[in-house]
């Protein structure tokens, strides 16, 4: 029961535990709460419950689907976060930039990559996801937020967590055998990002720049898996473009716990920057999309690709100017929004190079070869 109200809990962004549940040094503030079983008309996870009835109607929500699984499997996917889908997609969304970048221009993007690099996606967020409640089990008992992660309420024992971890990192080896060696070696190097990342809050206030790092290498991946090789002149400006707009959204996403972090003594950016966040975060907007600008330029796109920058501005100038550090619900808001950020460079990217006109020389070489 813990464990479904910590669900419900984080699904909505909310920090409406009570807080005396953590000065009292319960691990399991959640069970002092009652909730009807599967949730309750309302309920966060996008299911419905009838008393009496005993059934649970499927529902399409990504928690909803993940409640609807056999009891055993629930929480190893829990584990996965696979009921909270969005840093999957924050995971996920770089790689199709630069894989759209990558298309020949008038073309779609490589839609078998962006497949591949989906599936990668969900099997890495989960391998790291699983590292960082192997780290952090000791802490997560003490926040609220956090409490009732399977490793922290012992529903997923350390040797379970490591077997599932193996089969995770098993089958990110093979999507990642399925791209050329030079993509192999670049994408093998991401790991030690992926394991050592959980330690950062514990030495240093910028663990959001590590996550940076870690979260848009498939940046640099994508080009290399469809070009053979990294094209730096476009890379590094698109990875550095996507490092900021981590510090953004996860700065954000750490205010959430800062009344927590600073009990157990974890360090965050939300912490670094406190009543500040607001200058640091425009100036991080700033420079990413200057780094998109540069990226953009050096890969000759076109206008549809410039409106979409604006566009992404304009959101990002929303986002900060509303909000609120000290309302958890409206920083998961915020944090989860950044998806649209996401989508909204992707469709740049795939209209402006669609937009652009093919190569000549190509064309050429087409028609005589017909």
């Amino acid at each position: 029961m813990a464990a479904v109200v910590g669900r419900l809990c984080r699904a909505s962004g909310t920090a409406a535990w009570p807080r005396c549940l953590l000065r009292a040094g319960c691990a399991r503030p959640a069970a002092a709460l009652a909730v009807p079983p599967h949730g309750g008309p309302g309920s966060p996870l996008g299911l419905s419950w009838e008393a009496g009835s005993g059934r649970r109607p499927l529902s399409f929500s990504a928690a909803g689907l993940v409640s609807s699984a056999p009891g055993p499997l629930q929480p190893y996917l829990r584990l996965m976060r696979l009921d909270k889908p969005i840093g999957t997609w924050l995971l996920y969304l770089p790689c199709t930039w630069s894989i759209s970048l990558a298309a020949e221009p008038g073309c779609f993007p490589d839609w078998y990559m962006l497949s591949l690099f989906g599936t990668g996606a969900v099997l890495m967020r989960g391998a790291g996801c699983t590292i960082n409640d192997m780290w952090d089990r000791d802490f997560d008992k003490k926040v609220l937020r956090t409490a009732s992660r399977p490793i922290a309420v012992g529903d997923i024992s350390t040797f379970q967590s490591f077997v599932f971890l193996g089969g995770q990192l098993s089958l990110a080896l093979c999507v990642l055998l399925c791209l050329n060696y030079y993509s192999i070696a670049l994408g093998a190097a991401s790991l030690s990002l992926v394991i050592t990342y959980p330690l950062m809050k514990r030495i240093t206030y910028w663990p959001q720049l590590v996550l940076g790092l870690t979260f848009n290498w498939g940046a640099l991946l994508g080009w290399s898996a469809i070009k053979g090789s990294c094209d730096w002149s476009v890379c590094l400006p698109l990875y550095f473009s996507g490092v900021m707009w981590t510090l953004i959204y996860d700065t954000i996403y750490a205010h959430q716990d800062k009344r927590d972090d600073m009990v157990i003594g974890v360090k965050s950016t939300a912490l670094r920057f406190n009543e500040n966040t607001r200058q640091w975060l425009s100036g991080f907007s700033v420079a990413m999309l200057m780094g998109l600008s540069v990226a953009g330029i050096n890969c000759e796109q076109t206008f549809l690709y410039y409106t979409a920058v604006a566009a992404i501005g304009a959101h990002l100038a929303h986002q900060i100017y509303t909000l609120d550090i000290h309302k958890p619900e409206d920083c998961w808001q915020k944090f989860t929004s950044n998806r649209t950020i996401g989508f909204l460079l992707f469709i740049g990217i795939v209209t402006g190079n669609l937009w652009k006109r093919k190569d000549p020389k190509e064309m050429n070489a087409v028609n005589t070869d017909i």
